[in-house]
């Protein structure tokens, strides 16, 4: 399919493909020449506003095989669990555990610095066949992902947040918003636009408008904001993200969206509180995953410890930066 985006004339591909015009309309680019490939035709008449924001035709093109490989494949939307296969530590010792985690759960990675959490997240987004480091292989719904699809532009099973995020389009947070969605061929937008924002302030420690330009967003608010993408707009079933602790943001707030949804989520931390958050945790040590712990009750009512305390230093955060005396 692929190849026949990039090399059939643009009428055959319509004809073919009838959700290719849907894609073409939403980027105002239906007058193309139809007796030339895509990129060639975009090339000839590539729109100001889209040359405005940095697209160039394979851009544009990029985008259409994710949106065609989606359509083709909506089973991936609807996957139900995932599989991690151990493999060996960094000494080479074998891993004597597989992971078994279901849609909706949100489960927490934890270990020391150096400890292979990033190794996990990494064998996961690339969906490993134990070809990695680590020797793991990832299974989804029983089965390993084909290479065609794990090296395909348009595999969008995992959608991951880190801890360094930068944006490059200069837009306002409302046009952002609104290009994913119409990337996703989502046509009512404005109502979904307003819950992303909704929700992406609610999030971010400090609020930032729709008109505010992504590039001006701060760490935190970047990463809310994609916290709430990932949650409304994403079709993506599993999310990694790494240390959210770091990011500025209400993070219990973050969890609680994130979980009981469609989504498989992994969350990397080394904050207790987000650890208890989870319901099924992953201990790592040396590289290798040491022990899998379901949380007990004891470990829930720390959790409410854990939360009061984290809501006396919130309000003790925003009475100093008011201010005023923390008494």
């Amino acid at each position: 399919m692929e190849k026949e985006i990039y090399m059939l004339p643009l009428g055959i591909l319509i004809e073919k493909y009838p959700v290719c015009l849907d894609f073409l309309k939403s980027y105002r680019l239906e007058e193309l020449d139809r007796t030339k490939p895509l990129p060639a035709a975009i090339e000839q008449s590539m729109p100001e506003s889209l040359d405005e924001l940095g697209f160039s035709a394979l851009d544009v093109v990029d985008l259409l095989v994710e949106l065609m490989m989606q359509t083709d494949a909506n089973s991936m939307n609807e996957l139900k669990t995932i599989e991690i296969i151990g493999g060996t530590d960094k000494d080479g010792k074998p891993e004597k555990t597989n992971v078994r985690i279901h849609v909706g759960e949100v489960v927490s990675i934890v270990g020391p610095t150096g400890s292979g959490k990033s190794q996990l997240l990494a064998d996961v987004e690339c969906a490993a066949k134990g070809d990695t480091p680590s020797g793991r292989t990832v299974r989804f719904d029983g089965k390993e992902l084909p290479d065609e699809k794990r090296f395909s532009f348009g595999n969008r099973l995992v959608a991951q947040l880190t801890q360094n995020m930068n944006f490059v389009i200069d837009v306002s947070v409302e046009d952002f918003l609104r290009m994913h969605a119409h990337s996703r061929m989502i046509k009512e937008t404005s109502e979904l636009i307003d819950r992303c924002f909704t929700t992406a302030n609610a999030l971010s420690g400090e609020p930032f408008n729709k008109d505010t330009k992504v590039t001006r967003l701060s760490g935190g608010q970047a990463r809310a904001l994609m916290i709430a993408d990932a949650a409304c707009i994403s079709p993506s079933p599993i999310l990694l993200i790494d240390e959210i602790e770091n990011a500025g943001i209400d993070r219990i707030n973050a969890v609680n969206l994130l979980s009981g949804g469609d989504k498989i989520v992994l969350l990397a931390t080394h904050d207790p509180l987000l650890a208890l958050s989870a319901t099924k945790r992953i201990s790592l040590c040396n590289g290798g995953i040491q022990s899998i712990l379901e949380r007990s009750e004891k470990e829930r009512e720390k959790l409410k410890q854990l939360i009061e305390i984290d809501r006396m230093q919130n309000h003790l955060r925003e009475v100093m930066r008011s201010g005023e005396r923390m008494e």
